[in-house]
Parts: C-alpha cells; structure tokens; sequence
C-alpha cells in the first residue's frame, strides 16, 4: 500500500499544518526532515540556525510519538532522499509547505518538481504564510492575505504511520564546519512558541508601542516571536488568530493594551508584505531592485570597514553594543538592525549583499523575504523607498541617554564618564587615562568623520535618483512590489502609516 510522504521544511509544528493534516486523510504517512549538506555550505547559515531547527525537530518528534510515529532524519540531497525512499517504501504523494527561501532552496525544489515530475508523483505544496506564489497582479494581494487569515486553522485527525516509521530513534548532528551559535540565544520548539505568544499576548504587549525601539525596553516589549515564525513552530494564522481574539476580549479601558496589540497586527501584516517580494523576484537576494543602482557601491567595497563592523570596532558605541548584543543573543530590535544596516550602507558605503550575508549568520530568526527585502530598502536601492539614514549618536541619545545599553554589551564603556558617553573618542587624553587603563585602549576612534561621511554618501545617491533613467524605471518597482493599501486592522494617521510602510516590521 502507497504512503504519503510529509516533508517537514520551515514548517516545524503539528497544529494548523495543512502538509501534515492532508497527507494523514489520505493514507499512511511518512514523516521526514532532511539535513541537506549544501544547504549548510552557504554563507547565509550557521550553527545556531541548525540548533534552533534541531530543538524544534525534537518537540516535533516528541508530539508524533504520542500519535505512534516520529518525524524520521534524513541526510542527503533532496532528490538521492527522495529515491532511496521510493525505492522502501512506495509512495505516490508528497505534502509540504510552499518555501519562500534563498536562491539554493528555490533551484533544490525545481529539481525536486522535476523529479516527481518523471516518477508521476505528485507534489501538494500548501500556503505557510500570507504570501501568494504565482502573483500576477499586487493589487490582489491583500485581498488574499486577509483569505488565508480568516480561515479555520487546519486540524490533524487520525494519524497512521507506515509500520517502519514507528519511533525510529531521533538523532540529529550538526556539519562539524558550523560556527556561531549565541550562548543566549531563544530555544526552538512549538511549546516555547505557545508560552511566549501567550506572555506577550496577555501582558508583554502592554509595553509594544513605545517599547520596541530602544534596546533597552524591546527585549521584552517585541513579541520575540520573529524565530517561531521563521521556522513554522507556530502559523501566522494562529498568530492572527489569538491576537484577535485577545483584542476583542479586552474591556473597553484597556486601551493601551489594545492599542499595542493592533500595532503588533500591523507588523504581522507587513511580515507577509515583505516576504512576497522575494516570492515575486526572487533575484533580489543578489541584484538591486531598481537595476539603475547597479554599480553604486559594487566597486569602492572597504574590507577594513566591514571587518570593524563585524567585530565592533566602529567607535560609535551604539553600534558596537548592538553587534555584541546580536553577537551574544542572535536578536536585535528592528531600529538597531535598521542603523547597523545604515550605517554600514552610508557612512561606511558598503554594499548590502557581504553585510546581508554576514547579518543573516546572525540573526537568529533570519528569514530571507525580509531580510533580503530591508537590507535594499534601508541601503537605498529598491528605488521606491525613502532615503532612511539613522545617526547612531543620535540613536544612542534617543534610546539610551543612560548608557545602560552599551555599557552592558561594552565593558570598556563602563567607567566612561556619563559627559563623554555618545562620543568617547573624544574626551580628553588625561580623562581617558584616568578611566582604566585596559578599557581606555579599547575605545577606538570611529573609522570615518560621520557627518562628511553620510552627507557625501547620500549625495551620491540623490545625484542617481537625479538620473532620468532611474527615474523612469521607477514605476516597474512601485508595480511589481509596492504596498497598494496599509492594514485595516486600526485607523492610522497618513504620517504613522508611511512611517509603518518604511519599517517594514517588527516583532
């Protein structure tokens, strides 16, 4: 007898899996992950990425066990994995969830098309977010975000495994060449998902609007629930769901409550928004969105820069502390993942695809839609969007006129004094000696004059928009990838709406 295969992807749970729920009305089941050695070659992975999946394919397991069966690892090729199980076990169906990922996952499922292709299998690819493949027109979009979102959660019914799928021992490691795995960084699993939606839901979000632009006060504000939705451990419809829900039984004097929670909406929209870009051009993981920006940064690439960056030595202390915090916890809010970005795309002129790569090792809930879609967007290049450069002193001002941020995450910040705080550099050579010698010699001077910098950049980028070929290549970008409408979920003024537009997200 025929079994169906359910190939787990970034689709790591059992609720309002639709792969999952379809393959086990049809018949016995196979579940299966596979560990794909090329994939984790690519520069846009790392070892906390694979942690985080194996922790997640654990509670998974866990669940199935309780229904007879087990999620089965497989390493290997798609295709030879696929093979070697027809060649056990039969089958003329696989179930999985559509996957909107880099260009390595896209060119992996055509061969696997064309492989079900010439074995007669068929291949049901189910919808995981709010995003449409095959889009012909943006102007439909929302339309069907709100469609997939109002739909009931798909419920797992009766469950058969083919009789060797039956508790196979979990055994999972890791590519011995995979580095950067955060000592602080958020465990994988569904039921870290439901405990974590669920504070935030019920009291975090009191904190949402106001709260998720310092790093400070995100940590707790956001919802933390940008890796669990990376992965699937969670739905986005379930998200939508219980947040809507937890809306409508709020009283009518929790109106800050509310308030946060129909911002959060907001975000979860914009989510979906942004990963159709990447669904709808896929090549915008390597080449610009606007092609008229083509060669703007290619060519004057400052290595030295970049390794400063990397390894927080910038000398805008706002700017370091947020690489260490990332460096240590794998999670960044979205204003300091926005002014690391800035300033590595205007001031430091680098281009966005060595930073994107090296970001995407770091972030934790690196989710290539979005990722690929803000680092053009807030380098300048989509050709659509309003220049965004953030003032990392002014951010540090702003967001942490204490210094609790940096003198955290810097050690050399901490007897720096509070006059001297946002420019440290610059205190005098008799204060400086007098804080701790060892710190002192940690304080670096910022690799380039910020206000020259940044003006000299951006007027290299106004003189392109100048350019009556880029500007008339401007409308393709706007049809193809631009917003038609903003969220219905509250009233807006037009001012918020356009500074919603350009964050993009944030959770």
């Amino acid at each position: 007898m025929a079994c169906q295969i359910v190939w787990f992807k970034r689709d790591l749970r059992w609720q309002d899996h639709a792969a999952l729920a379809h393959a086990a009305a049809s018949g016995p089941v196979r579940c299966i992950y596979i560990v794909e050695p090329g994939y984790w070659q690519l520069k846009d992975t790392a070892l906390q990425h694979f942690e985080f999946i194996r922790e997640s394919l654990e509670a998974l397991n866990l669940h199935l066990q309780t229904k007879g069966g087990c999620v089965e690892i497989h390493t290997g090729d798609a295709v030879d994995v696929f093979e070697r199980l027809r060649q056990e076990t039969p089958f003329t169906e696989i179930h999985s969830h559509e996957e909107t990922g880099n260009a390595w996952t896209y060119a992996r499922d055509i061969q696997v098309q064309t492989w079900c292709q010439t074995h007669r299998i068929q291949w049901h690819e189910h919808p995981q977010f709010g995003v449409v493949r095959r889009l012909k027109n943006r102007n439909q979009w929302q339309s069907a975000w709100e469609q997939h979102m109002q739909m009931p959660q798909v419920q797992l019914g009766r469950i058969v495994f083919v009789k060797h799928a039956k508790n196979l021992p979990f055994s999972m490691q890791a590519p011995a060449h995979l580095e950067h795995n955060p000592p602080l960084r958020q465990r994988g699993g569904r039921p870290l998902a439901l405990a974590v939606l669920r504070s935030f839901l019920n009291s975090r979000s009191l904190g949402y609007r106001g709260g998720i632009s310092s790093p400070l006060s995100a940590p707790d504000a956001c919802s933390r629930l940008s890796a669990y939705l990376a992965y699937g451990c969670i739905s986005m419809r379930e998200v939508v769901q219980m947040t809507r829900a937890r809306i409508e039984e709020l009283p009518p004097q929790a109106a800050r409550h509310r308030a946060g929670l129909q911002a959060f909406m907001s975000r979860l929209y914009w989510h979906c928004h942004f990963i159709q870009k990447l669904e709808s051009e896929p090549e915008i993981e390597w080449q610009n969105m606007h092609r008229g920006y083509d060669g703007l940064r290619e060519a004057s690439f400052n290595s030295a820069y970049f390794e400063a960056l990397q390894q927080a030595r910038t000398g805008w202390p706002m700017v370091d502390a947020s690489v260490v915090m990332l460096r240590e916890t794998g999670w960044l809010n979205f204003r300091m993942r926005s002014m690391l970005v800035s300033v590595a795309a205007y001031p430091l002129w680098l281009h966005w695809q060595p930073v994107g790569e090296w970001l995407a090792t770091q972030f934790l809930d690196y989710e290539p839609g979005i990722h690929w879609s803000q680092l053009q967007m807030q380098s300048g290049t989509t050709g659509i969007n309003t220049t965004r450069v953030y003032n990392p002193i002014k951010q540090a001002q702003d967001h942490d006129p204490q210094g609790l941020f940096v003198r955290r995450w810097l050690p050399a910040m901490r007897k720096v004094p509070d006059s001297w705080l946002f420019e440290p550099w610059k205190m005098p050579h008799n204060v400086r000696q007098s804080t701790d010698a060892t710190a002192a010699t940690q304080i670096h001077s910022p690799l380039v004059d910020l206000s020259t910098a940044t003006r000299t950049a951006k007027e290299k980028l106004h003189a392109l928009r100048k350019d009556d070929k880029v500007r008339a290549g401007k409308k393709a970008v706007i049809d193809k990838h631009a917003s038609r409408k903003t969220f219905p979920t509250h009233r807006t003024s037009a001012k918020s709406q356009a500074a919603t537009s350009q964050m993009g997200f944030d959770f």
